[in-house]
């Protein structure tokens, strides 16, 4: 990227989401009766209707494999034209090792690609969506694509 003049590149954006929710959910009313919580907590305070959870062969990894894989095929991206894997999440593996790495294994032989993921509550898929942001408005980012994974 050249922005010693000034000049930012163009047509820079999102190319693609993808997005893959658990089918199993809770119904938010239910929970608010059941936890003895005042009605419309949940419903009305959060704005949710459903709040939905991994069931016993599902966690966070196979969620982000599942959404990569996915977006890779819908926008016939080649794994070797990313860059960077930034992935947000609240939900850790195991605190030993990143879902980004695990990630990995869907790039075969590209070892290039950069990325770090950022666990934090709430906050962690915004952190990696700003970080996606940065990356982009750097001297590092070398006009291949990025995917931000965020992740539950």
């Amino acid at each position: 990227m050249d922005n010693t003049q000034g000049k930012w590149p163009d047509h820079v954006g999102i190319l693609a989401l993808e997005i893959v929710v658990p089918s199993t959910y809770v119904n938010q009313t239910d929970l608010e009766v059941h936890g003895g919580v005042s009605k419309g907590k949940y419903t009305i305070g959060l704005g949710q209707e459903r709040m939905a959870f991994c069931s016993d062969c599902e966690y966070v990894v196979s969620l982000c494999l599942t959404a990569v894989s996915l977006l890779m095929q819908r926008t016939r991206t080649s794994y070797s034209d990313i860059g960077r894997l930034e992935v947000g999440t609240e939900t850790p593996v195991d605190k030993s090792k990143s879902i980004k790495s695990m990630l990995m294994c869907l790039f075969d032989n590209c070892n290039n690609v950069e990325g770090v993921d950022s666990t934090n509550a709430c906050y962690g898929g915004t952190a990696a969506l700003f970080n996606s942001i940065a990356w982009l408005e750097s001297s590092a980012w070398d006009c291949i694509y990025q995917i931000y994974n965020k992740g539950i």
